[in-house]
């Protein structure tokens, strides 16, 4: 066989092999996507599709589903008397917790970052509470704020006995249990930023303020903004702490809306058509609430 000849059949080859070789790639893909799409279909999709259905349907706790209801689920939940107080609290506490938990973590992450020997302490420390579960901590809360075992009870303040000390115990709460793990996050993100910058900006005459505000900050931007839809996602679904702290009191005044579906479904209104439209709501606005914080990103770094 000629040279010639051969380079033929050789493109010849090439040609029907790379059909096939394509596919097998294609299908390789596919194996390795399948379990977490067979994952996210079972444990995501399937509850979400569930939710939908019960929020347009007379769906009794013991009853079952006795027919559609809809739009009356979410009629009667918007106009129920505790919904936009509920709403309320819900956004003043997202608002309140983020704030002040982004800004302490973030001051913390500064604290750390520099090499000292007390580096490793300091970051032990702020860390620790992060290791104690959400329920344990509110447990422990909980005692310091009671009269009958708080060892503040001298000062005779009532931790938990009026809504805005009841708001700012469970915020105390929140930032001392999370306060460590944002740090860390953030930690993260100031440990990727190079020296180099931080030098040029020291040869350009940069202060030390300057250096945070031009440069510490916006190269932190991707860091800030995942501790932030951390933050408001958590806050927004907050429950386990109201309920063992104040049980949405005193006088509903610290109800927030995953408790108000709680009550809706289990606590005396057994109705889970309106547990779920509200469910629905709230979905609604995390993803809304998401995605107005990504398009800032996006635009910002745009």
């Amino acid at each position: 066989m000629s040279v010639a000849s051969r380079i033929s059949v050789t493109e010849r080859s090439g040609l029907v092999s790379r059909p096939a070789a394509a596919r097998k790639r294609k299908l390789t893909g596919w194996a390795y996507a399948a379990p977490t799409a067979l994952f996210v279909l079972i444990f995501f999709v399937t509850p979400i599709l569930l939710v939908g259905r019960m929020s347009v349907s007379d769906w009794g706790l013991f009853a079952g589903n006795r027919g559609l209801n809809a739009p009356e689920n979410f009629t009667d939940v918007a106009e129920y008397r505790l919904f936009w107080p509920a709403v309320w609290f819900t956004v003043k506490y997202t608002l309140v917790t983020t704030v002040i938990l982004l800004g302490l973590a973030l001051l913390l992450a500064l604290i750390v970052q520099e090499s000292s020997r007390w580096t490793g302490f300091l970051r032990t420390s702020f860390l620790v509470p992060s290791a104690l579960g959400l329920a344990s901590a509110s447990l422990l809360f909980y005692a310091l704020y009671s009269p009958q075992s708080s060892p503040f009870g001298f000062l005779g303040v009532s931790f938990l006995g009026t809504p805005t000390a009841a708001l700012w115990s469970t915020v105390a709460l929140i930032v001392w249990r999370f306060a460590g793990f944002y740090m860390l996050l953030l930690l993260v993100g100031l440990q990727g930023i190079s020296a180099d910058v931080y030098e040029a900006a020291r040869l350009d005459g940069a202060g030390r303020w300057q250096t945070f505000r031009y440069v510490t900050l916006p190269l932190l931007r991707s860091s800030i903004a995942l501790c932030t839809i951390l933050c408001v996602t958590g806050s927004m679904l907050a429950f386990d702490q109201f309920y063992l702290l104040t049980k949405g009191g005193p006088d509903n005044s610290t109800l927030t809306i995953v408790q108000l579906i709680y009550n809706f479904a289990f606590f005396g209104g057994n109705d889970l058509g309106r547990a779920a439209a509200l469910s629905i709501m709230l979905l609604a606005a995390l993803l809304i609430a998401n995605v107005l914080q990504f398009r800032g990103l996006r635009g910002k770094e745009g």
